[in-house]
């Protein structure tokens, strides 16, 4: 498990703001969820970090910033 913020550089819905915008954890089996930080705040469920990306990215305005490494890059097993 590791966790998240987006980073947002510009908000095109004018809702949401800009800077650390929300946070979120992915699971080990790859799901994610995040929960925004702005007054209108919900936490959504994710089947992967690619589709919260692809939803929430708006063409690299927004940024995933990994607060913890990932499990397999420091040889750290993720269970099965």
């Amino acid at each position: 498990m590791r966790r998240f913020y987006l980073q947002r550089t510009e908000d095109e819905s004018g809702v949401s703001g800009t800077g650390r915008v929300a946070e979120g954890v992915e699971f080990d089996d790859g799901q994610c969820t995040m929960q925004w930080l702005s007054h209108k705040s919900s936490i959504t469920v994710f089947r992967n970090i690619r589709n919260l990306k692809s939803i929430h990215g708006h063409g690299g305005k927004t940024k995933v910033v990994w607060i913890d490494s990932d499990p397999l890059e420091t040889g750290e097993a993720k269970p099965a």
